[in-house]
């Protein structure tokens, strides 16, 4: 019995200016008119969430429209997926400050009152919310699963929906990185010397590519191997990626022109996301990936390698030294039609 192969078939991008992911590979536009969180985190849908779930609702809806398993990308009570597929799609979330700012007013209340003054109702605001709301949102009753590990924990989060799709426990997995610029997470980036980071979030669905191909929706990348270590170089060299393939690298410390596309000195083209949006922490690896899917998309790349993480014996650029992570996205052939489940 084969190992399934995991794709991405859709993406969802959420950023202040942005309208799509095409954006996240050409230079900041002048003009911006793309998304507007002043108009778009409200209505109905939104009400009583915290700013990460607004966040990742708006960015989740877009990628499962964009994987043609939803008709509209707006969040909805009617926009749901049906309930024989919903039970194979599972939610995987990369945050590192969603929650804080409900930590941080639950402390003070705890200060002020005690324990006496906290609601049962509210507790959950501290937890798993972010990944819940989606679930509910659409109707998803798969695993349920929130990472907080560091710039890492985007491409860690990857990993573990192509691992949940391998061993054929979903056939679907919604990623979000999402990352809100609240006031508590506002004070502890100045604290810590960041100048900016990111007020957004980014979705992408990680597929069982006989899923994909039954349905008949497009490949646009295979996720391929995956490196954790305490090093950047050993992460690398554990994807098993031939860099002789690989046209972009997705990574730190590695700036162009404006902060968007550049080259090493081996020539390759490079692009650090932080460069342009700051400081991207949990968010990072996902929206790394949503670049790859781009590049990819322009049929001008064969392999994409996204890196996080810092180097041995120091820090990243958020002061983290917890290790390495590095992921490999492939161009692919779309799935034939209807082809039968390798199970």
């Amino acid at each position: 019995m084969s190992t399934p192969t995991a794709v991405i078939t859709g993406v969802g991008l959420v950023i202040p200016g942005l309208r799509g992911i095409d954006d996240l590979l050409e230079p900041p536009p002048e003009d911006p008119c793309g998304f507007d969180p002043t108009v778009e985190l409200s209505g109905r849908s939104m009400r009583h969430k915290d700013p990460a779930s607004r966040l990742a609702l708006r960015a989740a809806g877009p990628a499962l429209h964009d994987a043609g398993l939803l008709s509209d990308p707006l969040p909805g009570v009617k926009n749901r997926l049906a309930a024989a597929l919903g039970q194979r799609v599972a939610v995987v979330v990369s945050t590192n400050f969603a929650n804080l700012e409900k930590t941080c007013e639950f402390t003070e209340i705890i200060d002020q009152e005690t324990v006496t003054g906290l609601s049962p109702a509210r507790m959950p605001h501290t937890s798993n919310v972010t990944a819940c709301w989606v679930a509910i949102e659409y109707g998803l009753c798969g695993p349920n699963i929130t990472l907080c590990n560091g710039t890492t924990s985007g491409l860690d989060a990857v990993f573990w929906a192509r691992n949940l799709v391998a061993v054929r426990r979903v056939d679907i997995a919604v990623v979000i990185g999402v990352e809100p610029d609240t006031m508590p997470v506002a004070r502890l980036h100045r604290e810590s010397g960041g100048e900016s980071w990111l007020d957004g979030a980014v979705a992408v669905i990680v597929e069982s590519s006989q899923h994909a191909g039954r349905r008949g929706a497009i490949s646009r990348a295979v996720v391929g191997g995956y490196g954790r270590a305490a090093d950047r170089a050993i992460a690398v060299a554990q994807t098993r990626a031939d860099l002789q393939l690989v046209d972009l690298y997705l990574a730190t410390q590695h700036r162009g022109v404006d902060g968007v596309e550049g080259s090493a000195s081996n020539g390759v083209l490079t692009l650090d996301l932080t460069a342009r949006f700051g400081r991207c922490s949990g968010a990072l690896g996902v929206l790394q990936c949503a670049a790859g899917v781009a590049r990819l998309d322009r049929g001008d790349a064969r392999a994409v390698l996204a890196i996080a993480g810092s180097a041995v014996g120091s820090c990243d650029d958020e002061g983290d030294p917890s290790g390495a992570a590095a992921l490999l996205l492939e161009r692919s052939a779309p799935a034939p039609r209807g082809s039968a489940d390798d199970g």
